[in-house]
């Protein structure tokens, strides 16, 4: 005989944990997640110290449709998730760029969900095989068997990061009940180069600050290079809003060539890059390293390419690298105040599976916190 809840939620990550932990009624609740651990991104989000959220939050720091977006964070923005964990026993640290970051570990986060959850039930380990409604609800069929609900939540997050159980179930449970997924892509992750751009992986190991525009966006601080192209801060904030072709990188960010041009050091030693990196861009662009008052006219406007250097990427590093899935579950079709499906009563859909992706700095948790507030007002 199958067991029957009143709420069941498909993945114990940020969003599905955050809403377990708001429900009223916690013992007619079921968790289930294929990882044998609850939180497994947490635990290694933000080298380790999970970001939180951030002190400034709009829909403006989203790639989604904007109100859908800021109606759900408006109802429990970066203030109340701060002080929700405060009256728990943990004090987030504000650090650079405005991101909150947990004192010592993820692990603190992940012990003030264990202790709200004590009296949900889990189903780590295990797998979604099915899902059907019936009469009553919702069947869910596992590896383990079948169980059924009155209310159905899909927080099973995206496909980034497999390696830690990251699967497509909510966007085949999203079809499944007649939902429009839009185009999945990774995003937050590096960029791989054209032909021309390959002596980028020679620099592979340096870090230099950028500001990087992608359409109407503009994104300072650092890039990467690497042995597959670039990454770094700058590097994937991009990644969210680039879907094909070019993107301009200023190397010279606020450099005022006219500050070393009397100067009889080396140019590759005056430019504001890494040795390496001022040589290597010299070598390209055919300018000699020499001193720079013996720099001609010429070469100085060939390196003013380093202020708008525009190329296409080839591609991204794909979904093993990327830290969340652009595109999902179509939000013109839920209630951004309940969360709730408005194709099927009692199926909601929160967290990274939606078509909402913030940018790096705590966004993606706070929407994922947010989202399962709106859920939570709602089941309870």
């Amino acid at each position: 005989m199958k067991k029957t809840y009143k709420t069941i939620i498909i993945g114990a990550g940020a969003s599905g944990l955050m809403l377990a932990s708001l429900l009223e009624e916690k013992s007619n609740v079921l968790l289930i997640d294929t990882n044998l651990r609850i939180g497994a991104k947490i635990a290694i989000s933000g080298g380790g110290k999970c970001n939180l959220t951030n002190a400034h939050v709009s829909s403006d720091n989203y790639l989604g449709a904007e109100w859908f977006v800021q109606s759900v964070l408006d109802r429990f923005d970066q203030h109340a998730v701060l002080a929700w964990f405060a009256q728990r026993g943990l004090q987030p640290q504000l650090r650079k760029e405005g991101q909150y970051f947990c004192p010592n570990s993820a692990d603190e986060v992940l012990e003030v969900f264990r202790r709200e959850l004590v009296d949900v039930a889990m189903q780590l380990g295990t797998s979604v095989t099915e899902i059907s409604q019936t009469e009553g609800g919702f069947v869910v069929k596992t590896d383990r068997g079948a169980v059924s609900s009155e209310h159905l939540v899909v927080a099973s997050g995206g496909l980034s990061f497999s390696r830690i159980g990251a699967s497509g179930i909510g966007f085949e449970v999203a079809r499944c009940f007649g939902h429009t997924v839009r185009p999945l892509a990774p995003a937050l992750v590096g960029f791989t180069v054209q032909k021309e751009q390959f002596f980028f992986k020679e620099l592979s190991g340096a870090s230099i600050p950028v500001e990087i525009t992608v359409g109407e966006k503009i994104f300072g601080g650092d890039l990467l290079f690497t042995h597959k192209g670039i990454s770094g801060p700058a590097v994937l904030n991009a990644s969210l809003y680039w879907k094909k072709g070019k993107i301009t990188i200023d190397f010279l960010p606020h450099f005022l060539p006219a500050s070393i041009k009397g100067s009889r050091k080396q140019l590759s030693t005056l430019l504001p890059l890494p040795k390496k990196v001022a040589k290597r861009f010299l070598t390209v662009l055919n300018i000699s390293d020499k001193p720079a008052v013996e720099v001609s006219v010429d070469a100085w406007d060939k390196l003013s390419i380093l202020y708008r250097y525009s190329f296409a990427p080839a591609g991204t590093f794909g979904y093993t690298k990327a830290e969340v899935t652009r595109g999902g579950v179509a939000c013109e079709e839920i209630d951004p105040y309940t969360l709730m499906s408005f194709k099927k009563e009692n199926l909601y859909f929160i967290g990274e599976v939606l078509d909402v992706a913030g940018e790096l700095g705590g966004y993606n948790f706070q929407w994922a916190f947010a989202s399962a507030y709106g859920c939570a007002k709602s089941l309870d």
